[in-house]
């Protein structure tokens, strides 16, 4: 049953160019539906209409969508209306009450999706507009994301044709996408190019990219060993492919770069910005969450961005239960009768679960109480994947507990004096 206060449901089928639209009663008939163009003028229609619907109490109106994001959700939240969202696979089982045959339409989405807001209500999420700065971290965050993938595919395509033609080259990084690598192979594309290059040229453009792991010598005699026998044209067509690759992978280069620094300015103003509270005996206190997620052991600056831009609410709320499902973390039980299954979680947010990986992964190097845990965990025969998960789960918990308290992290908290001057 619906809450008092509450005058109407309605159901949005997003599409890209119109959208479907059905409005209900508390008592479950359908009052409005109609589908309203993806545009200015068409949204402003819909606003205008549930206006009416609202008669002057927008959060009496509530709406229920599958996209949490988006031109329509923002317009709605900005008119002041309930805007609710729901996982399009929990309502693929709310369709099931309407059609046991599996039909499935936009009209009939819609209708779902306002039915099931009015009987079933707190299974959906209820959506709100996040600050302008956290809005504008997470495209930052999530450009440098689609930047780093990309460039994983071209350093693929251009170690591809080097195989074909020059192997020994590849011997020299594993990351054939580095600047001071493309330096190199553009001085250097051919074995017949290594046997006449000059130490000097080499050692060169070493000095200017700070390579200091291997030298212009050991560099050239990497270069010089027995070329591989190829087809007449191999070369050349393999050199023209890396040719078009090559400034591509230097702008990508360049890219990341900048949203890297982007990133790091933005976690800046998010640490200096400060919140004021007063403690017990009313002091003063400014502490960001930015500066205390900073502190925790294996928080660097993708991981820190990605926190607080793809979980900005649960960690405002220090929801740990909510987080650790966001993050992969929560264990799925399966239990019937006798039989019971755990298994690991596949749906959560994918970058969130890379971020709590890669944490938890450098944690478990740098942190003293990650890397014993870890190393328990292994010895008791977890996989790597699973220790790294419990790592992660007990970094949230860490994490939620000193954002309550609003106090950094303590390396030294729960040693004793001898452990502490041992360390």
């Amino acid at each position: 049953m619906t809450e008092e206060g509450v005058r109407y449901m309605v159901g949005i089928d997003w599409a890209t160019e119109e959208h479907m639209v059905c409005a209900m009663d508390p008592g479950g008939s359908v009052v409005w539906e109609r589908t309203v163009a993806h545009s200015g003028r068409g949204l402003d229609e819909l606003c205008a209409w549930l206006d009416k619907l609202a008669d002057g109490t927008p959060e009496s109106v509530r709406v229920g969508i599958e996209v949490p994001h988006g031109a329509v959700v923002e317009t709605l939240l900005e008119r002041g209306f309930a805007v609710f969202s729901i996982n399009p696979k929990q309502l693929d089982r709310f369709r099931d009450r309407f059609s046991v045959a599996g039909a499935k339409d936009d009209r009939l989405d819609a209708r779902v999706l306002a039915d099931s807001l009015r009987t079933d209500a707190h299974r959906f999420r209820r959506l709100r507009v996040d600050d302008p700065e956290v809005i504008e971290l997470r495209e930052w965050s999530r450009m440098a994301d689609e930047l780093r993938q990309e460039r994983v595919r071209m350093c693929n395509r251009f170690r591809e044709q080097l195989r074909r033609y020059f192997p020994q080259a590849l011997g020299l990084s594993r990351d054939v996408g580095a600047d001071w690598f493309l330096d190199l192979w553009e001085r250097v594309p051919t074995p017949q190019k290594a046997k006449r290059a000059r130490a000097a040229a080499v050692h060169k453009i070493l000095k200017a990219h700070r390579i200091r792991k291997i030298s212009a010598d050991e560099a050239l005699s990497m270069l010089r060993q027995p070329a591989v026998t190829v087809a007449p044209g191999t070369a050349e067509a393999a050199t023209a492919h890396l040719r078009m690759l090559l400034p591509r992978l230097r702008l990508l280069n360049q890219q990341i770069r900048q949203c890297h620094r982007k990133l790091e300015s933005l976690l800046d103003r998010f640490a200096n910005q400060g919140s004021s509270s007063e403690d017990d005996e009313g002091q003063t206190v400014e502490q960001r969450d930015a500066t205390i997620l900073r502190s925790i052991p294996g928080v660097g600056t993708v991981v820190l961005a990605t926190l607080l831009a793809e979980a900005s609410q649960p960690l405002q709320r220090r929801d740990y239960h909510t987080l650790r499902a966001l993050c992969g973390v929560a264990p799925v039980t399966r239990q019937s009768g006798k039989r019971r299954l755990v298994l690991m979680r596949h749906a959560c947010h994918p970058r969130l679960r890379d971020a709590l990986y890669h944490w938890a992964r450098v944690a478990s190097q740098c942190d003293r109480a990650s890397r014993e845990r870890y190393a328990a965990l292994r010895h008791r025969g977890h996989s790597h994947g699973r220790a790294l998960r419990t790592i992660g789960d007990r970094l949230l918990y860490v994490a939620c507990v000193l954002l309550n308290k609003r106090s950094c992290y303590d390396p030294g908290y729960g040693r004793t004096p001898c452990e502490e001057a041992a360390a």
